[in-house]
């Protein structure tokens, strides 16, 4: 069976058939945008585990946080991540995907994984006051603190950062596939 890639990647590079690629970051970031694109142009399946959680539990995620509380939903996040078992898929994450050790140790099992990077005021652009998006966010921190806590973690676990401050998405996917499909040490 062979990957429909627009061309076919070259030996050696990143995305490998069997595997998946993860989309970590900032809420607002695109995870779930440039995910579904880069999913039809390579084929493959689009998996965002934020509607996985939802699914689950059958609640929106805003929900499933003021139920669970914070330490409760980041746990749930980690399990359910952590016991992924795809193929040929791109995950978009939800943002607090970072805290969950064994989650990020699955995504890096399996494949590379990618930080879509934004400036702060990006994030506070995009996201606003973050009302019912079910944003991660422990109380008395602001989404300043927050922004500011997780770069480093990001950074730390990510195989490649791509900026998506512009809002050119297709620019955005074709940065990536280029990515992916290079030798690793070019």
């Amino acid at each position: 069976m062979n990957v429909s890639f627009d061309s076919d990647p070259t030996p050696g590079a990143r995305l490998v058939e069997t595997g998946c690629v993860s989309l970590i970051g900032m809420a607002g970031a695109g995870k779930s945008t440039l995910g579904r694109l880069l999913a039809e142009k390579l084929g493959w399946a689009h998996l965002d585990t934020d509607r996985l959680i939802e699914s689950y539990y059958g609640l929106p995620l805003q929900a499933l946080l003021d139920g669970m509380g914070l330490a409760d939903f980041l746990k749930a996040e980690e399990t359910l991540v952590s016991m992924l078992g795809v193929r040929r898929a791109v995950i978009s994450t939800g943002g607090s995907v970072i805290y969950g050790p064994a989650a990020m140790e699955r995504l890096k099992l399996l494949g590379p994984v990618v930080h879509l990077s934004i400036s702060l005021e990006t994030f506070l652009g995009r996201v606003g006051d973050a009302g019912n998006r079910g944003l991660a966010i422990a109380p008395g921190l602001t989404r300043e603190d927050l922004y500011r806590e997780r770069q480093p973690l990001y950074e730390a676990a990510a195989d490649h950062t791509l900026s998506t401050d512009t809002t050119d998405r297709m620019a955005n996917v074709e940065a990536l596939y280029a990515w992916l499909t290079q030798e690793p040490d070019a």
